[in-house]
């Protein structure tokens, strides 16, 4: 029998929006080249694996599973979209309630609720995250392969490395019209950033205290830009709470994919006392 291969959209309740992604609920039996060939010929940024469990999950009967990313280049370690399109997926089967992936870059829970209109939304919270300094050199190299120069760059928004799953160079944009006009170098820059193991450059421009325009360029995964990055908005999350940008409780918003006509909206929440993001979204099957 073939593989059954699903295709959701994560960060939009319709599916003309956000990102999409691949779901395969059943990949026993698929080896590396197998799913690694699937993601390719549905050439969306990133599809999701599952399979079994661990022994040991601490996770609800049935709704734990270990889940493996593929972009249509390479496996990634962690994958925001495609988890919530995943957990909306299992979610019309088993219905809402709480779910437990265990990734690569850790064990992730994600929460299914749905709406009094039957939209379904989906909230992961991500690995404890990190930020790292990012090199002068490297730095002056990530902007000549975007063609920004560096004068275009926000001050307020101190290049990082940022990590909540995944690896993201974070730029802030000083401008909305330098956030818009997205046009670079694919080879130079994915060659930074296979250099560095980023999975995507976070840009950003903010438009109101809890609001935030992103683009995400993604030439590692074989696409040019991402529509809307969840372990990138989990990882900016951190990074905007540590550099004291927001308060350390907060609920902010990143709108992404509208620059590329695939509107999508990502809620991040901060918890005091708790250093993980919450990212959440609405999914739906693409038909």
């Amino acid at each position: 029998m073939g593989t059954e291969i699903l295709r959701y959209t994560a960060f939009s309740a319709e599916a003309g929006g956000g990102n999409p992604a691949g779901v395969v609920l059943d990949a026993r039996g698929l080896d590396d080249a197998r799913m690694l060939g699937i993601a390719a010929e549905l050439g969306y940024s990133e599809t999701a694996f599952l399979t079994a469990p661990p022994e040991g999950l601490d996770a609800p009967a049935g709704r734990g599973f270990t889940v493996r990313y593929f972009s249509p280049k390479a496996e990634v370690p962690f994958c925001g979209h495609a988890t919530v399109a995943t957990a909306v997926a299992l979610a019309e089967r088993t219905g809402p309630g709480e779910l437990v992936f265990a990734t690569r870059a850790g064990t992730v829970p994600v929460s299914v609720t749905e709406d009094a209109d039957g939209v379904l939304r989906a909230t992961l919270t991500s690995v404890e995250p990190h930020l790292e300094e990012i090199g002068a050199a490297d730095l002056a190299e990530a902007l000549a392969a975007l063609d920004w120069p560096a004068a275009d760059l926000d001050p307020a928004f101190p290049p990082k490395i940022a990590y909540a799953g995944a690896r993201h160079l974070v730029l802030g944009a000083a401008t909305r019209e330098r956030l818009a006009d997205l046009s670079y170098d694919f080879a130079r820059l994915e060659a930074l950033m296979r250099r560095l193991d980023l999975t995507t450059v976070q840009l950003v421009h903010r438009t109101a205290p809890d609001v935030f325009d992103v683009r995400n360029p993604f030439p590692v995964g074989g696409v040019v830009e991402d529509p809307a990055t969840g372990a990138a908005a989990a990882a900016f999350g951190a990074y905007a709470r540590e550099l004291g940008l927001v308060p350390a409780e907060a609920s902010l918003t990143l709108r992404q994919g509208s620059d590329m006509g695939r509107p999508g909206v990502l809620s991040v929440e901060l918890r005091a006392g708790d250093p993980r993001v919450r990212v959440g979204g609405a999914g739906a099957r693409i038909r």
